[in-house]
């Protein structure tokens, strides 16, 4: 089978999802490129959008998610099977964005306000221009990313991957390196502080 023929293959199977995101990393160990490409595909703007909600910065999250899929090329060899690979990921993502909030916290120069009105959420596209409704969603979720900002990294790490990226609580556990137990206790607390600092919107 030649490379063209190959690549084309390859894409057919990963539209139908045939390879798990395991296979997937264990086919680029042994040397397959189109296994990494495909793996960039499913992940990137998942891991640039969980990383913008945690930064509130999108030319730093853009940075980032490129960086985190320089080191999962960099790193692969480090990855074993007995962990998801998601799990693992994303662990590198939160690495290197709790490395980049250090620094500009350090800079002094965290403020969220200073953002345009064009940086928001990548999973809140507008496809139409102008209606009232869309402009209240719109201001909805800025002021939503402004109250996940006002939380501390524990919390804002854990209600970022439950309720925006819909992890697991087992994988969050391993991706923060805590009990589930104190997970959940994370997860409240901090649903509890968003609803507070929320429940204006409501009225």
């Amino acid at each position: 089978m030649n490379q063209t023929s190959s690549i084309s293959s390859m894409m057919q199977l990963d539209k139908k999802y045939i390879y798990s995101d395991e296979e997937l990393m264990s086919r680029f160990q042994g040397g397959d490129e189109n296994a990494y490409i495909e793996l960039v595909n499913r992940y990137r703007n998942k891991i640039m959008n969980f990383i913008f909600n945690y930064l509130g910065d999108l030319e730093s999250s853009e940075d980032l998610a490129q960086d985190t899929m320089v080191k999962l090329y960099q790193k692969k060899h480090y990855y074993k099977e007995i962990a998801k690979f998601s799990t693992w990921l994303y662990t590198i993502a939160k690495n290197l964005a709790n490395t980049e909030l250090r620094k500009k916290k350090h800079r002094k120069t965290t403020n969220f306000s200073q953002m345009t009105k064009d940086e928001k959420q990548y999973d809140f596209p507008s496809n139409a221009h102008g209606t009232h409704q869309e402009v209240e969603s719109e201001i909805a979720t800025e002021i939503i990313s402004r109250a996940i900002e006002k939380l501390s990294d524990k919390y804002k790490t854990v209600i970022l991957l439950r309720d925006v990226e819909d992890i697991s609580y087992e994988d969050i556990s391993a991706v923060v390196g805590v009990p589930i137990g104190t997970v959940k206790s994370r997860i409240n607390r901090a649903r509890l502080q968003l609803q507070i600092e929320l429940k204006h919107l409501k009225k």
